[in-house]
C-alpha cells in the first residue's frame, strides 16, 4: 500500500541558504557601520620617531652666528700720495696717540709745497706794499692839512689887521683884497681838502680791513702749506692695536687709499647677519645669549644695518655687562637670539614632518590600539626646539614627528 509522503519546510539546503545570506548582510552592515574603511598601511615602529606634547615656556629665538670685533675702530687713509720710505710700526704692534706709523716720500709734493709757498710771500709782501701805501697816502693828506692850517693861522691875524688899518684909511682897499682872498681860498681849501681826506679816510680803513683779513688767510694757507709735508709722516691719531694691509718698503700708495686700522681693545662687539626674513622683527634693544668657556654671557642688539646683501642684513650686538675674559677679534660665536617675551603655552617638538604637512596635520599614536591617526592641527611660531600649538593637540599626546614621505595619502597607520 502506497504511503503519501510530507514534504519538509527546513530542509538543511534551505538552513544552508539562509545562514549564508544572513553571513553576508552581516558582512555588509559590519563594512558600513562598524568597519573602519580608511585607507592604512603597516609601518615598523623603530623607523619613525615620536614625540610628546607638553606643556612649557615657548621662546621666540633664532641661531646666529657672529664675528667678534673691537667696539671702536679708527680707519687709516692716506692723506697724500707717496712712496714708502720707513715702515716704523708692524701691524699688531701697541701704538700710543702721536707714535710715527710710516714715512712718506713725494718729490713732486715737496716742490709743489715750495712754489706754492714762495707764491704766497710774494702775494703777503704785495698786501704789505699796498697797506704802506695806504698809510703813505694818509700822511700825505694829513701834512697837506697842516699845510694849510699854517697858512691860515699866518693869514688870520694879518687879515684882521688889515681890516683895522683899512678902516682908519691906512691901506688901500687893493692891498685888503688881496689878503682876504689868500684868507678865504685857504679858508675854502682847507674844507674841500678836509671833506676829501674824511672820504679817503673811510675807504682807507674798508680797504685796509680787506688787506688784513686777506694777510690772516694767507698766512693760514702758508701754515696749511706748511704742514702738507707733515702729512708725509704718518702717526698714530689714538691708542690701541695697529693693524695694517700688506705693504712693503717703496710701495706707492695713494691719496684716500686705506692701508690700515687702529683697534681700541678695551670694548668688544659682535657682528651678526641674520636672513631677511627677520628684518621687521628684529629692533634695538633685543637680547641673545652665548656660551664662552663654559659660562654664558648676554648681548644686545645696538645698531641696524637695514641694507640687505645676499639675502641678509647685519647688526651690531654689544656686552651691556660683563665681557668674556680672553676673548679675541675674529671669534666666531654662537648666539641665541630673542626674538620675543616668552610665554606659556603647548609645544610641540619640532621634526620633518613639518615639510610633508605644513603644519596643517600630524599623525597622533594611540598606543592601545597600536595605530596612528591622521588629526588636522594649527600651529603658531617656531624656534629651533619646538612649535607653538594652538589648535588640535593637547598634552600628552604622542606625535610622529619624522618626516612623512613614505605614508602616502593613507590616514592610519598601523604600528608593528
Amino acid at each position: 500500500m502506497d504511503r503519501k509522503l510530507v514534504k519538509k519546510t527546513w530542509t538543511p539546503k534551505l538552513i544552508a541558504l539562509i545562514a549564508l545570506g544572513v553571513l553576508l548582510i552581516s558582512f555588509v552592515l559590519y563594512q558600513l557601520v562598524i568597519a573602519d574603511s580608511r585607507a592604512s598601511m603597516n609601518v615598523d615602529r623603530e623607523r619613525i620617531s615620536v614625540a610628546t606634547v607638553r606643556d612649557g615656556e615657548f621662546t621666540d629665538y633664532i641661531p646666529v652666528s657672529g664675528i667678534i670685533e673691537p667696539a671702536e675702530i679708527f680707519y687709516l687713509d692716506a692723506i697724500e700720495r707717496g712712496n714708502i720710505q720707513r715702515i716704523v710700526r708692524e701691524s699688531g704692534a701697541m701704538v700710543e696717540v702721536g707714535d710715527t706709523i710710516l714715512i712718506l716720500t713725494n718729490s713732486n709734493l715737496q716742490l709743489d709745497v715750495m712754489q706754492r709757498e714762495t707764491d704766497l710771500y710774494f702775494q703777503i709782501n704785495n698786501l704789505r706794499q699796498t697797506r704802506l701805501m695806504l698809510d703813505q697816502n694818509d700822511l700825505n693828506q694829513q701834512a697837506a692839512l697842516a699845510e694849510i692850517d699854517y697858512q691860515i693861522n699866518l693869514l688870520k691875524p694879518q687879515y684882521e689887521r688889515f681890516l683895522e688899518l683899512h678902516e682908519k684909511k691906512l691901506i688901500s682897499d687893493r692891498e685888503l683884497e688881496e689878503v682876504r682872498e689868500q684868507y678865504d681860498y685857504n679858508v675854502k681849501r682847507k674844507r674841500l681838502t678836509y671833506e676829501s681826506y674824511r672820504n679817503d679816510s673811510l675807504a682807507r680803513d674798508i680797504q685796509k680791513r680787506q688787506l688784513r683779513d686777506s694777510e690772516s688767510r694767507m698766512q693760514q694757507s702758508l701754515s696749511g702749506v706748511g704742514h702738507i709735508l707733515d702729512n708725509l709722516v704718518v702717526r698714530a691719531p689714538i691708542a690701541g692695536q695697529l693693524s695694517t694691509e700688506q705693504i712693503e718698503v717703496g710701495q706707492s700708495i695713494s691719496a684716500g687709499q686705506r692701508y690700515g686700522q687702529i683697534d681700541i681693545l678695551d670694548k668688544f662687539k659682535v657682528r651678526v647677519p641674520i636672513d631677511e626674513l627677520y628684518l621687521p622683527r628684529v629692533g634695538i634693544g633685543l637680547k641673545g645669549t652665548f656660551t664662552f668657556s663654559g659660562n654664558s654671557y648676554e648681548l644686545e642688539i645696538s645698531k641696524i644695518y637695514p641694507n640687505v646683501s645676499g639675502g641678509r642684513f647685519e647688526v651690531d650686538m654689544v656686552f651691556p655687562d660683563e665681557v668674556p675674559t680672553g676673548i679675541r677679534r675674529g671669534q666666531t660665536v654662537r648666539i641665541r637670539l630673542e626674538l620675543g617675551e616668552s610665554e606659556k603655552t603647548v609645544l610641540l617638538p619640532t621634526g620633518g614632518f613639518y615639510k610633508d604637512t605644513g603644519g596643517n596635520w600630524v599623525f597622533v599614536v594611540n598606543e592601545k590600539s597600536g595605530k596612528a591617526e591622521r588629526r588636522s592641527i594649527r600651529l603658531g611660531r617656531k624656534n629651533p626646539e619646538y612649535y607653538e600649538v594652538l589648535d588640535g593637540l593637547t598634552p600628552g599626546d604622542r606625535v610622529i614627528v619624522s618626516g612623512y614621505e613614505n605614508f602616502g595619502r593613507n590616514e592610519v597607520l598601523n604600528l608593528k
